[in-house]
């Protein structure tokens, strides 16, 4: 990726920082609903024209959309990943569109947590644990044949919420302590997800995301 082009991707998140620092609107600081929404789709489309859709940028944009219902916190998150992108950028860690397609800078999402973790964002990184713990739970109950979908009173199906595969995999899978331990995060993630984010700091997201890396190394699906 040539030098200037990197600089006019630069310059191009910049103007979307800047629009995000100058809509906060006095204490506490917060962006107006309708700035928000512009700052979202303008992030999410320059997002996906840099990296792609495949880069774990633009997947953990789509998982703030989908994830975060308070539209002033979910563009503050999305801004968070847009200066993730615009410091590798920088720093020279991504060196090529491969790079950022096949997500080499961050080997997986809770790679991506901690980054941004040790950056300040922590309400971005207790998003992104509590999708990865998900996500485990989830190819656990694939890997021990549990079902992940649960039947409606209409007759159709839906995923089954994190907390019901949490319980299943007690049963039979791991200790009791693991299933408290997870409840208790997946309450942290609601809290981070629903912009609740004074109910916790940034010690107990670095436990998180350590607690996770154990964990998964105990529990592989």
């Amino acid at each position: 990726m040539s030098n200037n082009l990197i600089q006019q991707y630069v310059t191009h998140l910049n103007s979307i920082i800047q629009w995000f620092e100058n809509a906060l609107d006095g204490p506490p600081s917060q962006v107006p609903e309708r700035a928000a929404y512009g700052i979202i789709v303008r992030a999410k489309t320059a997002v996906e024209k840099i990296s792609g859709k495949q880069s774990y940028y633009f997947q953990q944009i789509e998982e703030i959309i989908s994830s975060v219902s308070h539209i002033s916190y979910r563009a503050e998150l999305v801004i968070g990943v847009v200066e993730a992108l615009k410091g590798d950028l920088l720093d020279g860690s991504i060196t090529s569109l491969t790079d950022l397609i096949h997500g080499k800078i961050f080997s997986d999402y809770l790679h991506m947590a901690e980054y941004l973790l040790q950056e300040g964002y922590k309400d971005a990184a207790a998003v992104i644990a509590g999708s990865t713990l998900e996500e485990q739970l989830r190819q656990l109950c694939l890997k021990n044949n549990i079902d992940i979908e649960v039947s409606s009173s209409d007759g159709s199906n839906r995923p089954k919420k994190a907390q019901q595969m949490n319980q299943d995999l007690g049963k039979q899978v791991y200790s009791l302590f693991d299933q408290q331990q997870i409840t208790a995060w997946l309450k942290l993630r609601n809290s981070a997800a629903h912009g609740q984010y004074p109910e916790y700091n940034e010690n107990q997201v670095a436990l998180f995301i350590n607690w996770l890396h154990d964990f998964m190394s105990r529990c592989p699906a």
